[in-house]
């Protein structure tokens, strides 16, 4: 019984782990360059926060937007492009973080399969609901 309690308490540690982390330094304090932070917060609205969702890192108050604010807002005050930075952030979580979704060489079907299936409804109502005229002479 022991042994049980012990072992789910080790595979439970690392997942408590990083909500005890103090939240990084720049995850809620903006920087004291006002376009430098206008320029963070543009971008932060662009970028998706990946435990939420459905809100974007400026919104969320999920300790992982939290980070990637800090990122967002170190990489700003460094200088960095905020371009850069998105190239950055999607290399390294996916395309899925970005609110601006790329057509890449692994996206395009994604972009592509609402046209098709558009223009095969569209053939498939024209074979359905056409008119048939009559070739004949009516005598």
């Amino acid at each position: 019984m022991w042994l049980l309690v012990m072992v789910l308490a080790m595979l439970a540690a690392p997942l408590t782990a990083q909500d005890t982390l103090p939240p990084a330094p720049y995850a809620y304090k903006q920087l004291d360059d006002p376009a430098k932070e206008k320029s963070a917060q543009d971008l932060m609205m662009t970028l998706r926060c990946l435990t939420c969702q459905s809100q974007s890192i400026a919104d969320s108050d999920a300790p992982m937007a939290g980070d990637m604010r800090h990122q967002v807002r170190t990489r700003i005050a460094a200088g960095e492009d905020p371009e850069a930075i998105r190239a950055w952030l999607i290399e390294r979580y996916g395309d899925w973080v970005s609110y601006q979704p790329q057509i890449t060489s692994m996206t395009w079907p994604l972009f592509a399969a609402p046209v098709v299936l558009l223009l095969l409804a569209a053939v498939v109502a024209r074979k359905r609901f056409g008119r048939d005229r009559p070739t004949g002479d009516k005598s």
